[in-house]
């Protein structure tokens, strides 16, 4: 479940804790300007690549990393997957920033663990909110790009139209509910309002779900719900 253990502790006594994970000097300058005018938050660690910033994932104990996607040596991809395939690190999140928001490696950063993506034009409020949702456990992927990009991905992986997803067949038939407005970007209020339950009961099923099905946040339940056949990639 996220936000347990060592790094849940952390992230309980202060401000939100950032890693830097990109090449150019500048945009990380510039990052650390922003992320550190809030009273909220705090870098704690630049890297320049992949393997810096894994080994900063490790030793900084950070609540967010961003995280560009290319990088020399070790890319972002390998290193996302590297910190989210570490039991030791469960609380810290992946933000991939990217230059092209419809680049295939931006899915595969996604299915690699990562909670979401921003473009490197967002607006400030528009990143600083983003660091703040993906701490919060929840996941980037209110664009439609983003979504279809998922959707687009998954189903060309699949041969036989649906694959196997372990612990499926675990869920309630509330739980599987939430789990197919979750794949529709709704919000917790939002699927609350549709179902006609309270946010909080929301997040205890999305909390049951992700644990039945061993998903780290909520973008790896998207890729789940599609990949199960149990939501279906729009027709394009």
């Amino acid at each position: 479940m996220i936000g347990t253990g060592r790094l849940a502790d952390e992230r309980a006594r202060g401000p939100l804790r950032v890693v830097l994970a990109d090449d150019q000097a500048l945009l990380r300058g510039a990052l650390r300007v922003l992320v550190e005018s809030e009273p909220d938050m705090e870098v704690v660690g630049e890297a320049t690549d992949g393997a810096e910033a894994v080994a900063l994932a490790r030793t900084a104990s950070p609540d967010v990393v961003l995280m560009d996607i290319r990088m020399p040596r070790t890319d972002g991809l390998a290193a996302t997957r590297e910190i989210t395939a570490d039991p030791e690190l469960t609380g810290v999140a992946v933000l991939v920033l990217t230059t092209f928001e419809a680049d295939e490696y931006v899915v595969q950063a996604i299915l690699a663990g990562a909670a979401g993506f921003l473009g490197k034009g967002a607006e400030p409020e528009e990143l600083l909110g983003g660091i703040r949702t993906v701490a919060a456990g929840d996941a980037l992927l209110s664009p439609s790009a983003t979504k279809s990009l998922i959707a687009r991905f998954v189903s060309q992986q699949i041969d036989a139209g649906v694959r196997t997803v372990a612990g499926l067949d675990a869920l309630t038939v509330r739980e599987r509910e939430v789990l197919i407005e979750v794949a529709g970007g709704l919000s917790n209020a939002a699927i609350a309002a549709r179902l006609g339950v309270s946010p909080l009961t929301v997040k205890t099923h999305i909390n049951h779900t992700m644990a039945k099905l061993a998903a780290r946040d909520r973008a790896q339940l998207v890729v789940a719900a599609y990949e199960s056949g149990l939501v279906r990639p729009h027709p394009r």
